[in-house]
């Protein structure tokens, strides 16, 4: 029965507004990464200054995961998003305004605060409110909203690169507009009913002593397997896919010789292609068929990574490499992950959980990030992806090791 606590809305809505996180987080990434060597440029910033502006969005990325994480599960889901929407206004436009490093350090800080811990809060909460036959649908959807915001900020930059501080501002401008406007649509969405549920019979005592949302009950069973499998399968999937995106630029400009025009254009025209299979996937990943489309991605997966160790560096295996990674992806990395995440966890762990994998994953992958040009440079760029490809194959190892055979719905577990 709704109550005016929690009224009724349509699912969809939910997942469409909620899912605007996923949106928020490669929007917010890529446009940084354009706009800041826009403001270097105009305001004469150093490289060290540059360097801890582009630092600073990822480690608060990944400490915003963790702690809107642990809030979620205490405190409410809706509290928490409501939140990071301001953070992500706030932030935007004081990208917008500033003139100098420190307000943009800040305006950094915030943006990376609110996007990390808006994504598990809000995955939670399209989990909690779909039905249980779309629940992998509808947090599908949200990786097709995060290919969208790519391509969003590729196309704004591409459009107002050349226009000096006038095209930073606009790219920020767009990032604080759409954050303002997902914070007032996100207010016609109640609080988690299943959060509300489990929240009151923890207050009255009556829970299982392994479901009363303690940090430590990630590490003991019947959580243990699948958390560690989950932390092992994002960190060796996600770095891959981070050093693909950070570097593949310079790998096509300057391994293969592509002029930069001819790299750009590869990545719209494969990005789509991502977004499209996704909309496939939506319509298997709550049936039998789930685990099979899992494999058949992560072998691709692999495949992509494996090109230039295998095959050397050319236009072809440039092109295969961005392709293969970009099919794989579509059925065995972040939106097959958001959904295990919400199924493997009970209602008061579950946005603590999700938080936890995404610090671990998105920490290792800023750290990593420091190192690997380096890396390349010293050992060259076959060894590089070679090591690359035994993360992937380490992480989907773990990934089948958990999940092969066994379906795991913590939704039932709670209801029961």
């Amino acid at each position: 029965m709704a109550t005016s606590e929690n009224k009724q809305v349509n699912p969809w809505w939910v997942a469409v507004i909620n899912g605007m996180a996923s949106y928020i987080d490669s929007c917010t990434i890529i446009t940084s990464g354009v706009a800041l060597v826009i403001y270097q440029n105009t305001y004469g910033l150093t490289d060290i200054q540059f360097g801890a502006l582009s630092a600073a969005l990822t480690f608060c990325i990944a400490l915003g995961s963790i702690f809107g994480g642990r809030l979620g599960d205490l405190f409410g889901r809706k509290p928490v998003f409501s939140v990071t929407m301001i953070m992500l206004v706030l932030g935007a436009l004081i990208m917008v305004f500033s003139n100098n490093f420190i307000f943009l350090l800040i305006g950094e800080i915030l943006m990376g605060l609110g996007v990390g811990a808006d994504l598990p809060v809000s995955l939670a909460t399209i989990s909690e409110q779909a039905p249980d036959d779309k629940r992998g649908k509808m947090l599908l959807f949200s990786d097709i909203l995060w290919v969208v915001g790519i391509v969003v900020a590729q196309g704004i930059g591409s459009l107002v690169g050349d226009w000096g501080l006038l095209g930073g501002q606009i790219m920020f401008g767009q990032l604080a507009a759409v954050s303002a406007l997902v914070l007032i649509l996100r207010q016609t969405i109640p609080e988690s009913p299943v959060w509300l549920e489990q929240n009151a019979l923890r207050r009255q005592g009556i829970v299982k002593k392994e479901d009363t949302g303690k940090l430590g009950d990630l590490v003991k069973a019947p959580y243990l397997i699948p958390f560690v499998a989950l932390v092992i399968f994002y960190i060796g999937t996600n770095i891959p896919a981070n050093s693909l995106g950070q570097f593949s630029t310079w790998i096509g400009n300057n391994v293969v010789e592509l002029p930069i025009s001819t790299v750009s254009l590869i990545g719209m025209i494969v990005y789509p292609i991502r977004a499209i299979l996704d909309f496939v996937f939506m319509h298997f990943v709550d049936t039998p068929k789930r685990m099979p489309l899992f494999y058949m991605g992560a072998i691709l997966y692999l495949a992509g990574f494996l090109m230039f160790p295998v095959f050397g560096a050319s236009t072809v295996t440039y092109v295969l490499t961005q392709l293969l990674y970009c099919v794989g992806a579509a059925f065995a990395f972040e939106g097959i992950l958001k959904v295990w995440m919400q199924e493997c966890f009970p209602t008061l762990l579950r946005t603590t959980a999700n938080g936890a994998i995404v610090f671990a994953s998105r920490f290792s992958c800023a750290v990593c990030g420091f190192f690997t040009a380096a890396f390349i440079t010293a050992f060259g760029y076959q060894v590089a992806f070679w090591v690359l490809s035994i993360m992937c194959a380490i992480g989907f190892a773990a990934a089948i090791w958990a999940f092969h055979g066994k379906r795991y719905n913590t939704f039932e577990h709670d209801e029961a």
